[in-house]
């Protein structure tokens, strides 16, 4: 058998890491047994689509899209609860007016190296 690579072992170690995040959130907040009514089914276009719309900023509102895709990629291995949490931090950082992204200060400035 051939020895693993640092890109295999780099992405057993991130679905390592998303299990043990999946794990702690079912911890800290067991699936409930209630009969309450289901949210209504919306797609991801649609999430995407009213997020950018809620943007505080034209920047916010670009980042959108990168940020449900992200969301949408783990989605499938996390609690729905925990997608739902995922949702609405990612409806608080767009709406925030000082939320401004990681490397930039102002719109169109280039990122800091």
């Amino acid at each position: 058998m051939p020895p693993i690579t640092h890109a295999q072992k780099t992405a057993i170690d991130q679905a390592l890491s998303l299990r043990r995040d999946a794990l702690n959130f079912h911890e800290a907040w067991p699936t409930l047994n209630s009969q309450d009514e289901a949210v209504p089914p919306f797609t991801w276009t649609e999430l995407e689509r009213q997020l950018a719309s809620l943007a505080a900023t034209a920047q916010s509102a670009l980042m959108a899209s990168d940020l449900v895709s992200a969301t949408r990629k783990q989605a499938s291995f996390k609690p729905p609860e925990m997608v739902l949490r995922e949702i609405l931090c990612v409806a608080g950082a767009l709406m925030d007016e000082s939320f401004v992204p990681s490397g930039r200060s102002e719109i169109g400035e280039a990122p800091m190296t």
